[in-house]
């Protein structure tokens, strides 16, 4: 590999180590399909160290010394570095995984709202006294850190995602190891060197980069980790699970999504198409709350799809970096040959591909994949039924709001829904009735510091952001005073 290669090793302890094997492997820019940097191949043990790192600074040190005020104001400056950092940050990020790099940038910079959210939330805690039903005793609650957080995040959105978990679990008092996708570490190892410079002491934030089965795996099984927080697939969602309950370990798992965005025939056509859009293209469909399945009312099935192929056709593909871009390349070759896959069983399931439906060789290395529309889609389908993840949008005819329901709810997921209608009791019932984690009413996609954020049934366990998302990372105790200096009958339970 070439010299100039930048090499990024796992950063441990407050500072950028080499494996502990001294193998490294390339990453590549999925525009460009060439390698650029090499990423350390993490094994046992480095994830052994990092937790120890991680559980040193934990027990012992200025860490568990400072007050959550003081923790509070660390958070602060790693919000301001990361606005004044965020070109940087987001410039790697996209030359990992092919995302825009208008959005990038602007995810980038909004990160640093999580850090201030939680600065604020760090000393806003409380625990509560407790009227029992003793006499003689004083009972209050407090909530106590729960140790060390093993991070595991996906290649979509690296930082971002890191960041909605990283932020609550430090205000909380925990420490961490993270653990980023083989596909995009370069901006988890860069970013992690921010804590440092904001004045976090050694080994509260740590970073072991590789694959999963190699450090994922001691990682998460480490008996020191008390907590894992996993954005990603199912399949390794439920594997993450399955070794956490093996520990008892908690965990946070967001998963994936087969999300409705439901189209009603008094919505504003025009806001709708962008909203689906915004849904299913954006991103060239790589967000685990893509709306995939558009449920379109009967009436204007076939205006509305012509509105939406008219808008979709001419979207420009190419390079990421470009302002005029609005569709850059799947992050990975897998994913690629998986969306591809997934168009021909579609095709062969009968479904019309009615714009799109293949690959563009000619744009960079060929990792592109044309925004795609399916039409005379059945929900037993096995492309209305299993995530995509990439820009394939499945059309489904429905009859009316209590046909809508059944059909959204028809699927093993739960973590989105988008509802487009001029009706406040349409959009009131669908909220109540569809079974998701965020339900979205004449809009798409959206997100913020202060809400929550997760899924129900095979979407996910847990919640992010938010204050719920600080519940995950505490212990509560409960603490009994007597104030009654003559101890009853020590052979009764009080």
């Amino acid at each position: 590999m070439a010299e100039n290669f930048k090499r990024y090793g796992h950063y441990i302890g407050g500072k950028e180590v080499p494996p502990a094997d001294g193998v490294y492997f390339p990453t590549e820019d999925p525009y460009t399909g060439k390698a650029w940097a090499e990423i350390a191949r993490g094994r046992e043990a480095d994830a052994n160290a990092a937790v120890a790192s991680a559980h040193g600074a934990f027990i012992d040190g200025a860490w568990p010394a400072m007050t959550a005020t003081e923790r509070g104001k660390l958070l602060r400056k790693v919000g301001d570095l990361i606005i004044a950092k965020a070109e940087r940050l987001a410039a790697i990020e996209r030359r990992d995984n092919g995302k825009l790099a208008a959005e990038v940038s602007r995810q980038i910079r909004y990160m640093a709202e999580y850090f201030y959210y939680y600065a604020g939330m760090a000393d806003k805690i409380e625990g509560k006294v407790i009227p029992t039903d003793k006499h003689g005793v004083f009972a209050y609650t407090k909530n106590e850190p729960k140790g060390v957080v093993a991070i595991i995040t996906p290649w979509n959105s690296p930082l971002t995602l890191t960041s909605w978990k990283l932020a609550p679990a430090l205000a909380a008092g925990c420490t961490a190891v993270v653990k980023p996708s083989e596909f995009t570490s370069a901006s988890m190892v860069e970013f992690a060197a921010l804590f440092k410079e904001a004045g976090f002491p050694d080994g509260v934030v740590n970073v072991v980069t590789g694959f999963g089965a190699e450090v994922g795996v001691p990682l998460v099984s480490h008996p020191d980790v008390a907590h894992v927080g996993f954005t990603g697939g199912e399949a390794a969602g439920i594997a993450i699970y399955q070794l956490a309950a093996k520990g008892l370990k908690t965990v946070t798992l967001e998963l994936g999504g087969k999300s409705p965005n439901i189209v009603f025939d008094d919505a504003d056509l025009d806001q709708a198409v962008k909203g689906v859009v915004s849904g299913i293209f954006a991103a060239a469909g790589q967000t685990c709350v893509a709306g995939s399945r558009l449920l379109v009312q009967e009436n204007i099935h076939d205006e509305f799809v012509a509105r939406l192929v008219a808008f979709v056709k001419d979207a420009k593909l190419g390079d990421p970096g470009l302002a005029e871009t609005q569709i850059g390349p799947i992050a990975t070759r897998p994913q690629f040959d998986k969306i591809m896959s997934y168009i021909a069983i579609a095709k062969g399931e009968g479904a019309l591909c009615v714009l799109g439906g293949k690959s563009r060789p000619d744009l960079g290395a060929g990792q592109f994949v044309e925004p795609t529309i399916f039409t005379g889609v059945d929900n037993k389908m096995r492309i209305a039924q299993e995530e995509v993840f990439g820009p394939v949008l499945s059309v489904i005819k429905f009859k009316d709001a209590d046909d809508a329901i059944k059909i959204g709810n028809d699927v093993l997921y739960g973590l989105a829904a988008g509802v487009w209608t001029k009706s406040l009791d349409r959009a009131m019932k669908l909220a109540d009735k569809l079974l998701a984690g965020n339900i979205w009413v004449n809009n798409y996609r959206a997100t913020s510091f202060t809400s929550p954020f997760g899924g129900f049934k095979r979407s996910g366990v847990g919640r992010e952001s938010g204050t719920n998302a600080m519940d995950e990372f505490f212990e509560v105790k409960c603490v009994w005073i007597s104030t009654d200096l003559d101890v009853p009958n020590p052979f009764i339970r009080r």
